[in-house]
């Protein structure tokens, strides 16, 4: 037996303030909602010390795995901190497949170094088929004799990339 859409828990990028994407992300897991907040580390030089400090990859959003139940999404828009869940039609959050989200984490996961990406809508995807990252997908660029992974999150028309070596990927 299949099981009905309102029931299938699907990803939704949530909008929240400005500053704000660690203190919703703990209030959501405690709430009992899956989360992610995708972070990156970046070394902050003051002129006493270095530190590593963990930045949002995307500023001002995260996500969560939640279903289209009236109930979940307003448990979702009552967490102090939310803005929105990001739709096309109002009232509609926008799924983001799960490929997304599960490449997504094996970049973060991986620790490799990341960047903001602007979103691209044209570009060849490609899968990466060895090393530590094998399975992510993205659109191959090539910029300045380097071969670029971008991962787009289409709901957010954002991304990030990574560099590769080109002989890794394979087409889609």
């Amino acid at each position: 037996m299949e099981v009905p859409d309102i029931l299938d828990p699907r990803w939704h990028a949530v909008h929240v303030r400005s500053r704000h994407e660690f203190q919703v992300f703990e209030r959501l897991t405690k709430k009992g909602i899956e989360a992610f907040l995708p972070r990156v580390e970046r070394l902050r030089k003051w002129k006493d010390r270095k530190k590593l400090i963990a930045f949002p990859l995307f500023p001002g959003y995260l996500f969560v795995h939640i279903t289209k139940r009236a109930e979940e999404k307003l448990s979702v828009l009552k967490i102090s901190g939310v803005v929105r869940l990001l739709c096309s039609v109002p009232g509609e959050p926008d799924p983001i497949p799960d490929e997304q989200i599960i490449s997504l984490k094996t970049l973060v996961e991986n620790k490799e170094e990341l960047d903001p990406y602007p979103y691209l809508d044209e570009g060849e995807r490609v899968r990466i088929k060895r090393g530590p990252l094998t399975g992510v997908e993205g659109i191959f660029v090539e910029k300045l004799d380097k071969h670029i992974l971008v991962l787009s999150v289409d709901v957010l028309r954002q991304g990030v990339a990574l560099t590769i070596d080109a002989s890794d990927v394979e087409k889609i």
